[in-house]
């Protein structure tokens, strides 16, 4: 079995880029806000883990002449520009409002922010593109001292497209996730490509904002304990022995025939079905548990993750063409023994009971907790959070007229060691193949890297 777990290498580099010119995108039409408007976020998109720019990354081979390349940026520009007169919310700043809660405003010459830029160096000489590598982080615009999580008066799609020598180019992105969840994030990208292959502005679906959708009720009613928001002083060694090792990046390709044997061995004693995602995240959450030696025994961590909410809403359902967050945290909790002493299926089954745990009450709880207690900051104690990407189209939906992309995803997730990203592999035939990118001190890998080809007993 373990031949069907690939340990992926990615290698160091030193890309050196220049940065040509700055470039403010402005809606090409007419929109429905005036300068000193504002717009109302909901408490799903202004929880404390969406206050956050999520980068991807996207890499296109050369299928034009390397000697006249102006055309990707003018395409790139033009088509943004169409986009965001229907997805003009996506022009406008964050700010906040009483209670410290965001909204979105407009002022003058506000925009998205294109950054063209190239460097010398060929595709090729970065290596494996199919493996996220945090060496690719020039190719991610960051303005000149930038503090680490700032959404306040920020762009809110701020994009870098970089000129290779060979012809080919990346565009690095960064979405404001306080606008988009991750499908939302699809849609709007979608709607970008579709817009700059046509030569005319194509959504499909037509995008809707309503998010007075998700208001507060009144009074609120909180029905449950919400341990993932839980404020946890951190009784163990956990989140120290990753933040003071320097954690380093691994990924690994997991096939197809690994998560089916995977998820057999996983299923609990009750016979109800447990999903793939159920049977992954227990298993990557147990081995990382034991390779980090996680001590004491007794202390109860967690594992949070996000559930797609959008089937769930039905009184009234959701619009189609919503792109806001619609994402609710599940989590799981376990003592450390339980993780390393346990059964696989013992912990797939906390997985699968969080996960079905997301009911339309449950949203509207969470709503309500946000308005009653607003977190202030990022949880980490005793904490992993598994973000999953194989169901975006983030291939498909990313053919700006240059064909797939070669990779579409994150670099570099070191800056937030506690989050384990599950990635759709790249090729056209990657048949369900998944990458898994996890954070890891040096000295825990080789074991983590057993735990996960299942080299110990279930």
């Amino acid at each position: 079995m373990a031949s069907w777990v690939e340990e992926l290498k990615f290698p160091q580099l030193h890309i050196h880029i220049t940065i040509d010119q700055i470039i403010p995108v402005m809606p090409a039409g007419l929109v429905p806000a005036v300068p000193g408007s504002s717009l109302y976020l909901s408490n799903l998109d202004d929880m404390i883990g969406a206050r956050v720019f999520t980068p991807t990354v996207y890499f296109y081979r050369s299928n034009h002449s390397s000697s006249n390349r102006e055309p990707v940026i003018k395409a790139l520009c033009d088509a943004l520009a169409r986009v965001l007169v229907p997805y003009y919310p996506l022009s406008g700043r964050l700010r906040e409002a009483k209670n410290g809660k965001l909204e979105v405003f407009f002022g003058k010459e506000q925009g998205a922010v294109v950054v063209a830029a190239h460097t010398e160096m060929a595709l090729a000489e970065l290596g494996d593109l199919t493996v996220p590598n945090p060496a690719w982080a020039p190719l991610i615009y960051r303005f000149p001292n930038e503090e680490p999580y700032k959404v306040l008066d920020m762009p809110l799609v701020i994009a870098q497209i970089t000129l290779f020598s060979c012809g080919g180019f990346s565009l690095g992105l960064r979405l404001c996730h306080c606008i988009c969840d991750g499908l939302g994030a699809m849609q709007f990208l979608g709607a970008w490509a579709a817009t700059a292959k046509s030569g005319a502005l194509v959504t499909n679906p037509e995008p809707c904002w309503d998010r007075e959708y998700f208001q507060p009720r009144n009074p609120p009613v909180v029905k449950y304990p919400h341990p993932e928001f839980m404020r946890i002083d951190e009784g163990s060694s956990l989140t120290m022995s990753l933040w003071k090792a320097k954690p380093v990046q691994k990924c690994y390709k997991v096939s197809p025939q690994f998560q089916a044997q995977l998820k057999s061995i996983a299923q609990p004693d009750d016979m109800l079905p447990c999903s793939t995602f159920d049977a992954m995240a227990a298993h990557v959450w147990r081995s990382w548990v034991k390779a980090l030696d996680v001590k004491p025994l007794d202390y109860e961590l967690r594992l949070t993750f996000s559930v797609n909410s959008r089937p769930k809403l039905k009184k009234p359902p959701l619009k189609e063409g919503f792109y806001g967050n619609v994402v609710c945290l599940a989590c799981a909790m376990s003592p450390v023994c339980d993780l390393i002493n346990g059964r696989l299926s013992e912990t797939a089954r906390l997985v699968r009971e969080a996960r079905l745990g997301i009911s339309e009450e449950y949203v509207r709880s969470t709503v309500d907790l946000i308005e009653v207690d607003r977190p202030r900051r990022l949880e980490f104690g005793g904490k992993l959070t598994i973000t999953q990407w194989t169901r975006f189209s983030i291939y498909e939906c990313a053919d700006f007229g240059w064909g797939r992309p070669i990779y579409a995803g994150p670099i570099d997730l070191t800056p937030t060691p506690q989050v384990c990203v599950f990635l759709p592999e790249g090729g056209a035939d990657s048949s369900g193949t998944m990458v898994v990118c996890i954070c890891l001190p040096e000295s825990a890998t080789n074991k983590f890297t057993e735990f996960l080809c299942l080299k110990d007993s279930i």
